[in-house]
């Protein structure tokens, strides 16, 4: 029995682009691929993909949104599901190069213009440092407790214990320091506008002109636009981008606004809590995260470059992740967690510590990241179960995690990805779990099947290392 599909791809990449999408996704995957009779048209590609047991016939149809219409007879469905997983991580492959060559713009009406932060190695620690969990921050604590220690004796443990709860309660204020806007109900909206400039151009103008010439241009448009209340155009930018090169085609301009508070107050409404503080992060790393000593006190912080990567279903899928984190109080949980190990380090399980310190500490911090796990697992669970599109969020999770998946198809990077320091499970077991869910709307206790699943997961890619 024959099936027919279709999948929608939405991309970040203006109409000037779209037929040299389809020409990187003819010559990079489909001509050295398992695939015949390939036709391509301005805006579309036909092709088949043939096998001894059936014959997959496809077509991509370029556009704001990708469409992808695959008819295939029900035995091959996993093939088909793959081919689309495949096109799906090309797209994401040439956005990647695509932002290399983009200047963008974000703000938000009323608020200070505030130029986009470049990605430093600073910049993605602290944001990996604080992630939902807090976990990095107490590894951080290791070394502040020899200190304290020295100097206070006995009386570190309560030092320790007062500062990790410290930490804690006031999270909130923490991510508050990271974002540069705050959205409220009265000024909900991020606006984006993009120049996505000609490659040749762009890195002839670095090449001669040097990187801080990018800072240079894009704080000129500021000043002739968004300085002036007015959002960047053509018009706006093209005596700027002229003066230094770059021809200013409005193919080549993608803009987009999107109500980032409207998102985040359906998504609490459908958890049942307050609406947490909404802070936007003006970076290109795309992100979110979302903390606070309870619901009544959450905050959920966002990048500007999870806005631009993500459509508004997808954005509210990732937001509904980190609800999941504040109405299951997961700092608190696992504040306690690690409060017990510090506790237990120091009592009962001295002796080993004494024994094998550097052991003991790759040990406990593994089996604490572990458990953490679970969590990030629920918070998933709890995104589905409560918005009703697991889909949706596997496909975010594709997005902002494609390179990551495309490690993980090896068995030795999937075991890393079980055992890292990391509270997140891997990328691949995470979208194979959201799309294969069924029934998710019965299940009893939204921890318990994630710590089973998870458990699951890791004995599978063990058993998938050695088969």
């Amino acid at each position: 029995m024959s099936m027919i599909k279709e999948f929608f791809i939405g991309t970040e990449i203006s109409p000037a682009y779209y037929g040299e999408l389809l020409d990187f996704i003819y010559r990079y995957y489909l001509i050295p691929g398992e695939f015949t009779d390939i036709r391509k048209e301005a805006l579309k590609i036909a092709f088949r993909a043939l096998r001894k047991d059936g014959v997959i016939y496809g077509e991509l149809i370029g556009g704001g949104d990708f469409k992808l219409i695959l008819d295939y007879p029900r035995n091959l469905e996993e093939w088909a599901h793959s081919i689309y997983a495949d096109i799906f991580t090309s797209i994401q492959v040439f956005e990647d190069v695509l932002r290399q060559h983009t200047i963008y713009f974000a703000w938000v009406e009323g608020e200070d213009i505030i130029p986009e932060k470049p990605p430093t190695r600073r910049g993605m620690a602290s944001r990996g440092i604080f992630g939902s969990s807090m976990l990095l921050v107490y590894v951080l604590f290791f070394g502040v407790n020899i200190i304290l220690f020295v100097i206070l004796g006995f009386y570190a443990v309560i030092a320790i214990l007062l500062m990790q709860l410290g930490i804690i309660l006031l999270s909130d204020r923490i991510y508050a320091r990271m974002g540069e806007w705050v959205l409220t109900k009265d000024n909900p909206s991020v606006h984006i506008v993009q120049f996505q400039l000609p490659e040749d151009e762009f890195r002839f103008f670095i090449k001669t002109m040097g990187e801080d010439a990018v800072v240079r241009i894009k704080r000129e448009i500021y000043d002739a636009s968004l300085a002036n209340k007015r959002p960047p155009t053509c018009d706006d930018a093209r005596s700027v981008l002229e003066r230094h090169g770059f021809r200013c085609n409005p193919l080549y301009e993608r803009s987009r606004t999107v109500n980032l508070y409207r998102i985040v107050e359906r998504a609490a409404s459908a958890f049942g809590i307050p609406v947490p503080k909404v802070v936007l992060a003006n970076t290109m790393i795309a992100n979110a995260a979302a903390t606070g000593p309870g619901p009544g006190r959450g905050l959920v912080l966002v990048t500007t470059g999870l806005v631009v990567q993500l459509t508004d279903d997808e954005i509210l899928a990732v937001i509904g992740h980190e609800m999941g984190h504040l109405v299951g109080r997961d700092p608190i949980i696992l504040f306690s967690i690690v409060s017990a190990e510090f506790i237990l380090r120091l009592t009962v399980l001295l002796p080993v510590v004494i024994i094998s310190p550097i052991l003991y500490i790759i040990v406990a911090m593994g089996v604490i990241f572990f458990v953490a796990k679970f969590f990030e697992a629920r918070a998933d669970l709890l995104s589905a179960m409560t918005l009703g599109k697991p889909e949706v969020l596997a496909r975010a999770l594709r997005k902002i995690g494609y390179q990551k998946l495309a490690l993980e198809k090896r068995g030795s990077q999937r075991i890393t990805g079980w055992t890292a320091w990391d509270p997140h499970p891997p990328i691949y077991f995470r979208i194979n779990r959201l799309e294969n869910l069924r029934d998710y709307r019965n299940i009893k206790s939204p921890l318990l099947q994630s710590a089973g699943d998870v458990i699951r997961g890791l004995k599978e890619a063990i058993l998938h290392m050695f088969s």
